[in-house]
């Protein structure tokens, strides 16, 4: 990241706006919310009483989110679920309602694990200028226009799903990050989430954000590494373990990777940022894992990945040959491992 304490702008001008949140609140100590000493989690542990208090975290965030409505456009339709027609198949996940749904519990998920908030970087004021890569349902977006009055923010996505009635300082287009960005000026705050199924060439997304930056400006990206990671012995023998296995397999012969994050300091640094500050998070799939933390962090990855992990798997794993049917067989059985207490697997965030 580049230091972000040369930022100045003159908001006298801004536009202030009353916005009603699109997410529904979770009411949780904010004890859950804490893992301890550090700037970041430790890898989790295994909890004997794996049930402990984990019943109304999990009622919780089963009706924590709304669903954002969306019938703007025609999409593809494939296997009973809708897919963006701009660029088609150049994301591999569907758009519909279901998965908007999804996109907004994953919201959640995502500012829990780091703390409640919508970004780790920390400003003295409101960024002029912000943009959102990949902005799915625009909750993020959208929020940060709220939080961020003195902001002018836009989320660009391949798929037409955001909401019509917006903050005043918040908008979306129709837009590809691989594409040559032709922005007319440059951001103080760029910012991208779950990127890891959206592009062949990460690292010219890259290059593109940096060149696309004012001096002094920031960029934040929060992404997952596949395959998960385990405490104790790999449950070679788990449906979960193959489905990871697979989901790689499959995804690269798509021409892409679930493995960029690793990659992602490299890209920075190659790019030309400098002071780039890396923090790693964990996800454990149920509530085996010690602490109200993970328990919380856990409890929405686990409802994250139930209503996900057939729209993921679709496409990937009918590349590798798999008929529908097959599909939705193999994924019922990576749910009973995503619930079940006695695999310790989580993901590096």
């Amino acid at each position: 990241m580049a230091d972000s304490s040369s930022l100045s702008r003159d908001r006298d001008d801004a536009t202030s706006f009353s916005w009603a949140s699109t997410r529904t609140a979770v009411e949780q100590d904010p004890s859950l919310l804490s893992w301890g000493s550090g700037s970041q989690p430790s890898v989790p542990s295994v909890d004997d009483d794996a049930q402990t208090e984990t019943r109304s975290i999990s009622g919780s965030v089963r009706s924590s989110t709304m669903s954002i409505d969306s019938s703007l456009y025609h999409f593809v339709e494939e296997n009973g679920r809708t897919y963006h027609r701009y660029k088609e198949g150049r994301y591999f996940l569907p758009n519909d309602a279901a998965e908007q749904e999804r996109l907004d519990l994953q919201h959640q998920l995502f500012t829990v694990a780091i703390g409640n908030k919508l970004n780790i970087t920390p400003f003295s004021h409101d960024p002029l200028r912000v943009l959102d890569i990949a902005t799915g349902t625009g909750i993020w977006a959208i929020e940060f226009a709220v939080q961020h009055p003195g902001s002018q923010v836009l989320g660009t996505d391949l798929s037409p799903i955001q909401p019509q009635f917006l903050p005043e300082n918040c908008r979306f287009e129709i837009d590809d990050a691989e594409d040559e960005w032709a922005f007319s000026e440059p951001f103080d705050f760029i910012h991208g989430r779950a990127l890891m199924s959206c592009f062949n060439d990460p690292a010219a997304v890259v290059r593109q954000a940096f060149a696309n930056l004012a001096p002094g400006g920031v960029m934040e990206f929060q992404d997952a590494l596949f395959p998960m990671s385990y405490v104790g012995d790999t449950p070679v023998d788990s449906a979960l373990y193959r489905w990871n296995e697979m989901m790689v397999e499959g995804v690269t012969r798509l021409g892409r990777s679930w493995s960029n994050v690793k990659n992602y300091r490299r890209y920075f640094e190659e790019a030309g940022f400098e002071d780039i500050v890396e923090k790693r998070f964990y996800w454990p799939t149920s509530p085996w894992a010690k602490g109200l933390y993970f328990k919380l962090v856990a409890a929405y990855f686990q409802e994250d990945m139930l209503a996900g992990i057939e729209g993921m798997s679709l496409k990937v794993l009918g590349g590798l040959g798999m008929s529908t049917d097959e599909v939705k067989g193999f994924v019922e059985e990576v749910k009973r491992d995503f619930r079940d207490t006695s695999v310790h697997a989580y993901l590096t965030v």
